[in-house]
């Protein structure tokens, strides 16, 4: 650390692309131009939690950082095995929890990848935690006369400006943050097919109407400027049990211990943002005003370069890139889409699975056809899987929940 800083801010990332490094320099550079980096009363410090295996990628990768941008942070933290098992071995030790409750908080997914981030910034004594994604750039982009306007985002600031009044902020996206793909409807495929299917997988969030306004533009999500020039946080309420948010630009107070909560996801699925959004209702979410521009499809790692493109392209379904994605985001969703509607509708759970199967059912063949996937059945598979699961996988999220109690017990007592 440098000196005795009166704001500890952690900053985590759960990350497992080769691309990390250039992303981490971009946001080190806009801490440095929006005075962070020189501001004396507020020390910056990295939180990396990196997978080896996602990518097939070295520690390196991660750990290897610039030692011109290592000097403009004031401590970095990288949580690989060898780095989780020493802390297992510590907690055991200590009788803090055993080795069965270990797996459900640092076991593998992504879950245990933010709450190895979360715990160690715990440890560590931060105030807050902004948690970035390595596939999101500090940056806004609106479409309001035809073309591609860009702008920098002070993402950290944001967060800063507002996380001593509430529990999470939570920033806005835009960008390809739908991993739907633009889709010509045809016989084989109708609009009113493809939106059964979208409807049978989706949340609260991934809606219809949403996505068929990202699917004309391509699948693109252009910033709104009203939020831009807005200097207000907005309270987000509560809907259908969960004040929805996302795992990146994403704050936490960490000032309070016992009023934080873990990630779960089930085994192999994703959601562990969604899960954590059914936890919030005594909590305070604020809504912050700022962006970060999601590059889901990997396609424009030159705006970390300073290539600003006047317009952004149409991602159609006519790559395997694209189709697999896709394919990989609908295993994502109905993985965890049970466990959903058992926290959130549980008086409807039955009827609701019966719903879904019967349009999994009318509708998969034609997404198989079009998509020319035939794994794309894989999504009816997975649903009984986990649905068989369901009951098994809320005592997990719930045990999740009763072992970081402890957790934060034995920090808070500390």
């Amino acid at each position: 650390m440098h000196g005795n800083k009166a704001i500890k801010l952690g900053i985590g990332f759960a990350t497992g692309r080769k691309s990390f490094q250039k992303v981490l320099r971009t946001y080190i550079h806009t801490w440095k131009e929006s005075g962070l980096v020189d501001n004396q009363e507020i020390s910056l410090n990295l939180f990396v939690a990196y997978d080896l295996i996602y990518n097939k990628t070295e520690i390196t990768d991660y750990t290897d950082v610039d030692p011109e941008l290592v000097e403009q942070i004031d401590g970095s933290t990288f949580i690989g095995s060898v780095a989780i098992k020493e802390e297992i071995d510590y907690l055991i030790r200590e009788n803090v929890i055993n080795i069965n409750e270990v797996r459900m908080i640092f076991g593998k997914g992504y879950a245990a990848k933010r709450n190895a981030v979360l715990y160690n910034a715990i440890k560590l004594k931060m105030d807050y935690l902004v948690f970035l994604d390595d596939d999101e750039y500090p940056m806004a982009v609106t479409n309001t006369r035809n073309t591609a306007i860009w702008g920098g985002q002070e993402v950290l600031t944001n967060h800063l400006k507002y996380i001593t009044q509430a529990d999470i902020t939570h920033g806005n996206h835009c960008g390809y943050i739908s991993p739907i793909p633009y889709i010509e409807f045809n016989d084989t495929m109708t609009e009113e097919n493809f939106r059964s299917f979208i409807e049978a997988i989706s949340n609260d969030i991934v809606n219809w109407d949403t996505l068929k306004i990202v699917m004309k533009n391509g699948g693109v999500t252009y910033a709104d400027t009203k939020i831009l020039t807005s200097d207000e946080a907005i309270e987000v309420q509560e809907s259908n049990h969960a004040k929805f948010i996302s795992g990146a630009n994403l704050g936490i107070n960490l000032t309070n211990p016992r009023r934080i909560f873990p990630f779960y996801n089930p085994p192999g699925a994703r959601g562990e943002d969604t899960f954590l959004s059914t936890c919030l209702s005594e909590r305070k979410v604020l809504r912050v005003p700022c962006y970060t521009f999601h590059d889901g499809f990997s396609t424009y790692n030159d705006l970390l370069e300073g290539v600003l493109p006047l317009r952004l392209k149409f991602i159609k379904a006519d790559t395997e890139q694209v189709t697999t994605r896709f394919y990989k985001a609908c295993i994502g969703w109905i993985r965890y889409k049970p466990l959903l509607l058992y926290i959130t509708q549980r008086d409807q759970y039955e009827e609701k699975i019966e719903e879904m199967r019967e349009q999994l059912k009318e509708t998969l063949p034609k997404i198989c056809a079009y998509f020319g996937k035939p794994e794309f059945m894989e999504v009816l598979a997975d649903l009984e899987k986990y649905h068989g699961n369901v009951e098994k996988h809320y005592r997990e999220f719930l045990d999740t929940q009763r072992i970081w109690a402890k957790l934060m017990e034995h920090f808070a007592r500390r």
